[in-house]
């Protein structure tokens, strides 16, 4: 039986032979695998290396050597315990081990199914609860003046930054995309300005269909008519002062910037434009199905959030205008 010794204090990745090399070469074809087969992101696909070098650095210090098919297959539900007890000393919230887990076990059962091994340990983990927090829409006034140029008076910058942060935020949350998804669109995409609708692929490739209302297209066409860069049609489209693909980094400094100006809560993020396309949309009497659709969840109940958050306002609305709610 092995002898558990402490975990090591070194970072995941940087101890040397802390997996044969039999069991690294299922790791490459699992991560090739999850690239091809299931199409995962690259951020995907990089969170879940990430983890499951971290869960094989922490066996080979808690085992005493190089973690190999065996170790997995000899695995008790205490040494996965032990490993999230390790994680969670080192400060890592529910959601990333929650993540780190699911990683591991994809991989586990990867080699299960090729006959490598018989792991039962992890059903028998478990998993971490995590606590739902609802969504945190703004008003639609506030969420306006973030994409209206009017908020930018006095701003020195070129024009053309200007223009191109305006139709970022116009994206978020006047069609509701992720902030990966805006700054992936190209001139083809959205035909030059002249599109009513775009084709997002999304979280887990998910294909979706979204409406591009006037004011969002006026924002993409001032954008477009005033950058100095030449755009590819295929290309990412919203550029960096020095030409290259904007970073998210430079819109959420930019919205940092405009909280600030405007007065507005720190959870004013470009995440929460999106929340406010969803809120608002439904308190406009938006049918949760189709709302589900132009947001591209994949499951109904994490649209259903939206609900809750629009109960929430009502409650308050009614506390704060009924005579004898006090």
């Amino acid at each position: 039986m092995p002898v558990r010794s402490q975990p090591p204090e070194a970072p995941a990745g940087t101890l040397p032979g802390f997996c044969t090399p039999e069991l690294a070469d299922e790791m490459a074809r699992w991560l090739g695998w999850l690239a091809t087969e299931k199409r995962c992101s690259p951020h995907t696909l990089e969170g879940y290396g990430r983890d499951l070098r971290q869960f094989l650095v922490f066996l080979s210090g808690y085992f005493g050597g190089p973690a190999a098919i065996k170790t997995l297959a000899e695995l008790k539900p205490a040494d996965i315990r032990a490993f999230m007890a390790h994680r969670r000393q080192q400060g890592v919230e529910s959601r990333s081990l929650l993540r780190a887990l699911a990683g591991v076990r994809s991989f586990v059962r990867r080699l299960e199914r090729q006959g490598q091994l018989t792991a039962t340990a992890f059903s028998l983990i478990r998993t971490p609860k995590l606590a739902r927090s609802l969504p945190k829409p703004l008003t639609a006034p506030a969420a306006k003046a973030l994409a209206s140029p009017a908020s930018r008076d006095g701003d020195i910058r070129p024009q053309w930054i200007i223009d191109r942060d305006i139709a970022v935020i116009a994206l978020l949350y006047g069609a509701g995309l992720r902030i990966s998804e805006a700054l992936g669109l190209t001139l083809a995409m959205i035909q030059h300005g002249q599109a009513d609708r775009i084709t997002i692929t999304g979280k887990g490739r998910k294909m979706r269909e979204t409406p591009l209302i006037e004011p969002v297209r006026r924002a993409l066409k001032a954008y477009i008519d005033a950058c100095p860069w030449t755009l590819a049609p295929d290309e990412a489209m919203f550029r960096g002062t020095k030409g290259g693909p904007l970073s998210p980094r430079i819109i959420q400094l930019e919205i940092e910037k405009l909280r600030g100006a405007l007065g507005l809560p720190e959870t004013a993020t470009p995440h929460a434009l999106r929340h406010s396309f969803a809120t608002h949309l439904l308190a406009r009497g938006g049918d949760l199905r189709s709302i589900q659709e132009l947001l591209g969840h994949a499951s109904l109940s994490t649209t259903q959030l939206y609900t809750a958050v629009d109960s929430v306002r009502l409650h308050a609305a009614y506390r704060a205008a009924h005579p004898r709610a006090g």
